[in-house]
């Protein structure tokens, strides 16, 4: 499943990542008050801070900026990741340290994680499995840093049970966005980590 090209008229590449990006950050604010399918064009053009022809420059139609915003967060959550999991260490110690980044991932960027997730049903059928492959993308980093632990002894998973865990991981960690109302009211981002890592962590941990 390849990336989709999202068409712009404006052959400056540095400029057309900028704008994007300006319009990426305003549609999440907009996006998460009002919904895609309630946001127009013309409102999203204003969040970024340009005109609608402006917008039009950059875009065709309004569902390319939801595709962009969910390939843009995906990118920058598996980029970060990718810079602070050291997938091939193998032990349990590196497991919780690629836990405990991926969770500050999220608390960094909840408004793009929740609104990625609230959205995403709204995509074309040819653009949603791009976005659901990037998904599982995350998972297998997951699966990998376990693989490790499993290769070096520090586990004992068989195949289905390491793919759960992998999933069970990440979504934990969007559970701090998806229920920050509450859980923000009786956790720190550090408590949430501990003891959410405490917990994946028992079941498994002979």
């Amino acid at each position: 499943m390849t990336r989709r090209e999202v068409p712009a008229s404006v052959k400056d590449e540095r400029l057309v990542k900028m704008r994007r990006d300006q319009m990426i950050k305003g549609a999440v604010t907009l996006f998460k008050e009002k919904g895609f399918h309630r946001s127009t064009t013309r409102e999203i053009a204003k969040a970024s801070g340009f005109s609608i022809g402006t917008l039009y420059e950059y875009i065709r139609q309004k569902e390319d900026v939801l595709y962009l915003v969910c390939d843009t967060i995906y990118d920058e959550v598996r980029e970060r990741l990718e810079k602070n999991i050291d997938i091939k260490q193998g032990t349990i110690e590196s497991l919780k340290l690629a836990i405990s980044n991926y969770f500050r991932v999220v608390n960094d960027m909840q408004d793009e994680v929740l609104v990625m997730y609230q959205e995403a049903k709204s995509l074309s059928k040819e653009a949603l499995p791009y976005v659901l492959q990037k998904e599982n993308e995350m998972a297998s980093m997951f699966e990998r840093v376990i693989e490790s632990c499993i290769d070096k002894g520090e586990l004992q998973l068989n195949e289905q049970e390491k793919n759960l865990l992998a999933h069970n991981i990440i979504v934990q960690g969007q559970m701090w966005g998806f229920r920050r109302w509450v859980l923000q009211k009786q956790y720190t981002i550090d408590e949430y980590i501990e003891w959410q890592t405490k917990l994946i962590l028992r079941g498994i941990i002979s």
